[in-house]
C-alpha cells in the first residue's frame, strides 16, 4: 500500500510548539519511556506484577513499553520512513498522538496505583520516577505536533480543545494501490491472529490494575489504528473477501480455547459467547426492525427453562430427558411461540408503549417462573428454588462435562461448551446477515426509518415485525438451551430487567447500542466489553449501572453510532457535507436578510 496521506496546514497542535521541536522531543520521550520499562518502579513485591526487577519489564510495564514502541513507529511512519508508510494512510500526527496518550496515561496509572495500594510515593523507584517524567515529556511533545487538517477544507479546528477532538474523526485513507489476493488474504488473517492475541491477553490477566492498564492502551490504541486509516483499509478487504473474514475470524476465536491451560478463562468465554450471541437476536428486533424491546432475556429464560424441563434434571416436573439435538429444537420453537404470542398483541403499538408492554412481559415471565411452584400454581419450575443439577449435554456420545485431548490438548468442560458455542454463535452470525441483506432485511430497515412510509410503499409492517419479534426470540432460545447446561440449573431471579450479573435485557440493549445497532461484530464486541468489564474488576460491582450509564451518555454525545459504526448510523449521526440552508427569508441572502 502506497502512503497518500494528505498534505496538512501550517496548524499547530494542541501545544503551539514548533513543529520540527515537536516531533523531536516526542521521539526522545517516546525512547526514554521504552528504555525506563527496563528498570525497577518499585521496591516491593507487594504490588503485583514484580515490577521490582532491574532489566525485565513486567506487568504494567509491558503495556508502558508497548505503548512506547508503538508511538515511535507511528511518529516515524508519518514522516515517511521508509518500509512503514503503510502504517499511516489516513493520519499524520493524531495516531501518534493518541498512542503517546495512551502510553502516559497507562504510565501514570501504574504509578498512582502503586502509591495507592503501597501507601505513598515513597514506595516508588528511580526508575518509576523516571518513567513518569519520560511520559509526561513525551504526552507534552505529543500534543505539539501539528493538527491533521486537509488543505482543502476550512475546519473551525481554532481552539486546542477541537483540535484534540479532530484527532479523533474518521480520516480519508486515500486510495490503496490493489495487492494480489493471496496478499489481501494474508492481511486478513495476520488481524485476526491480532486480535485472538489481544483478546487472549486481556481476559488472562491476572488482577485488576493490569486490565485497567490493558483498557486504556487498548482504546487509545483501538482509536490510534482508526485515526491513521488502517481500520478502513481493513474493512475494505474483509467486504471484499467477506466469507475469507468470516473463516478467519472463526478459526481465530476456535483456537482460543487452545491458548488456556486450564478452564479459569474458558469460563469468562464461554459466558460472554452466549451473552454476545443473544445480543445478536437482539439487534434483529433492536437494530434492523427498530422495535424496542425492554423485556427481551424473558426468551433467553424461556429457552434456558424449556432445556431444562427436557434435561433429565432430577427435579424436572416433566421427568423426561431429550437428545441433544432435541432439546435445542424444543428451546428454540417454544421460544418462538413465546414470541408470537406475545407480538401479536402489543406490536399493534409503537414507541415508548411498546417498551412498556415488552417490560411488562419481561417481568411477568420472571414472576410467573416463581409462582409455578405447586403452591401459587402448577408445580413446574419448582418455583423461587428454580431447576438445578441439569445434566451436562451428550452428544452421539461425546459428554460435554467430561475432559477430551484434542491434537494434544487437553479440553476441559468449558472449553467443550465454548466450541459448542461457538458453532451457535456462526449459525446466527450467518442468520442475521441472510436476513439483513434479503427482501424481508431491508424491509425490517423501512419500517425502522419511518413505519408510515414503508406502510405507503405497499410493507405489510405488522406481520414483517411479527416475524423480527418471532426471529429475535428463536434465536435467544438456542442460546438459552446451553446457558441452562453450562449453569447446571436455572432461576427466575437470572432473568431481570437489571441485574449484578449479565445477561439481562438492560445490559443486553446496552451492548446492542454500544457495539453498533444494525451490524454483526457491533453486538458482539459490545457483548464482550459488558461481561468482561465486570467479571475481571469485581470492586465494579456496586457502581456498574453508574459506570455503564456514564459510559453511554459519553458515547452518544461523541459516538452515537456505537464503536462499530453502520453506514447508514454515520450518515444520520454525523454532517454529511451538505451546505447550511441559507438564513433569512426566502429569496434573501443572509447579509441582505
Amino acid at each position: 500500500m502506497t502512503n497518500n496521506t494528505p498534505a496538512t496546514q501550517n496548524t499547530p497542535g494542541v501545544i503551539p510548539l514548533p513543529a520540527a521541536g515537536a516531533r523531536l522531543t516526542t521521539v526522545i520521550g517516546a525512547a526514554a519511556t521504552f528504555a525506563t520499562t527496563f528498570l525497577a518502579w518499585t521496591w516491593t513485591r507487594e504490588f503485583p506484577g514484580n515490577l521490582t526487577v532491574n532489566g525485565y519489564p513486567g506487568g504494567l510495564q509491558v503495556l508502558t513499553l508497548t505503548g512506547a514502541l508503538l508511538t515511535l513507529l507511528f511518529l516515524l511512519a508519518g514522516y515517511g520512513i521508509r518500509g512503514l508508510r503503510w502504517l499511516t494512510p489516513g493520519g499524520r500526527n493524531s495516531p501518534a498522538l493518541l498512542l503517546a496518550l495512551g502510553t502516559f496515561a497507562t504510565t501514570w496509572f501504574t504509578v498512582a496505583a502503586i502509591a495507592t495500594e503501597l501507601g505513598g510515593l515513597a514506595n516508588l523507584e528511580p526508575g518509576g520516577w523516571l518513567a513518569a517524567a519520560a511520559s509526561l515529556t513525551l504526552a507534552i511533545a505529543a500534543l505539539g505536533l501539528p493538527a491533521d487538517l486537509p488543505t482543502d477544507q476550512d475546519h473551525p479546528a481554532t481552539t486546542p480543545w477541537r483540535r484534540l477532538l479532530h484527532s479523533l474523526k474518521a480520516p480519508d485513507p486515500g486510495l490503496a494501490r490493489t495487492l494480489p489476493s493471496w496478499a489481501e488474504v494474508l492481511v486478513i488473517a495476520a488481524a485476526c491472529g491480532v486480535g485472538l492475541y489481544v483478546f487472549t491477553y486481556g481476559i488472562d490477566t491476572e488482577y485488576g490494575e493490569l486490565f485497567i492498564g490493558f483498557l486504556i492502551l487498548t482504546g487509545f490504541g483501538a482509536t490510534a489504528l482508526y485515526r491513521s486509516g488502517l481500520t478502513r483499509r481493513l474493512s475494505a478487504l474483509t467486504t471484499k473477501h467477506r466469507n475469507v473474514a468470516m473463516t478467519s475470524a472463526f478459526i481465530a476465536a476456535a483456537l482460543f480455547p487452545f491458548t488456556q491451560s486450564s478452564d479459569t478463562y474458558t469460563s469468562v468465554a464461554v459466558s460472554i459467547l452466549i451473552f454476545a450471541t443473544v445480543a445478536v437476536g437482539l439487534n434483529v428486533v433492536v437494530g434492523l426492525a427498530g422495535l424496542l424491546d425492554l423485556g427481551y432475556v424473558a426468551f433467553l429464560g424461556v429457552g434456558a427453562y424449556t432445556a431444562a424441563l427436557v434435561s433429565g434434571a432430577p427435579t424436572a416436573a416433566l421427568g423426561i430427558q431429550f437428545p441433544f439435538w432435541a432439546a435445542v429444537l424444543a428451546g428454540a420453537v417454544v421460544s418462538m411461540i413465546f414470541g408470537i404470542i406475545i407480538g401479536a398483541p402489543t406490536l399493534r403499538v409503537r414507541g415508548d408503549y411498546l417498551a412498556i408492554v415488552t417490560l411488562g412481559f419481561g417481568e411477568i415471565f420472571r414472576i410467573a417462573m416463581q409462582n409455578l411452584d405447586g403452591d401459587s400454581g402448577p408445580d413446574i419450575t419448582n418455583g423461587p428454588n428454580g431447576i438445578p443439577n441439569i445434566p451436562d449435554l451428550n452428544f452421539l456420545g461425546f459428554d460435554l462435562g467430561q475432559k477430551h485431548t484434542l491434537l494434544g490438548f487437553e479440553l476441559g468442560r468449558f472449553a467443550n461448551y465454548y466450541l459448542l458455542m461457538l458453532l451457535f454463535t456462526a449459525l446466527i452470525v450467518i442468520i442475521f446477515r441472510r436476513s439483513d441483506h434479503s427482501r424481508i432485511g431491508r424491509a425490517w430497515v423501512a419500517i425502522r426509518e419511518d413505519e408510515t412510509a414503508a406502510r405507503a410503499m405497499g410493507i405489510n409492517a405488522f406481520r414483517l415485525k411479527l416475524l423480527a419479534f418471532a426471529l429475535g426470540a428463536t434465536l435467544a432460545g438456542i442460546a438459552g438451551t446451553v446457558l441452562a447446561h453450562v449453569e447446571y440449573g436455572v432461576h427466575p431471579d437470572g432473568y431481570k430487567f437489571v441485574h449484578t450479573v449479565p445477561p439481562n435485557s438492560a445490559f443486553l440493549l446496552a451492548a446492542v447500542i454500544l457495539g453498533g445497532m444494525g451490524t454483526v461484530s457491533g453486538p458482539l464486541i459490545g457483548a464482550a466489553l459488558l461481561y468482561l468489564i465486570p467479571a475481571k474488576l469485581q470492586f465494579m460491582a456496586d457502581y456498574q449501572l453508574l459506570l455503564f450509564g456514564l459510559a453511554l451518555v459519553l458515547l452518544m454525545r461523541f459516538r452515537p453510532e456505537g464503536l462499530i459504526a453502520d453506514r447508514r448510523k454515520q450518515l444520520e449521526f454525523h454532517d454529511t457535507g451538505q451546505p447550511d440552508v441559507p438564513k433569512g427569508s426566502p429569496g434573501l441572502s443572509k447579509t441582505e436578510a
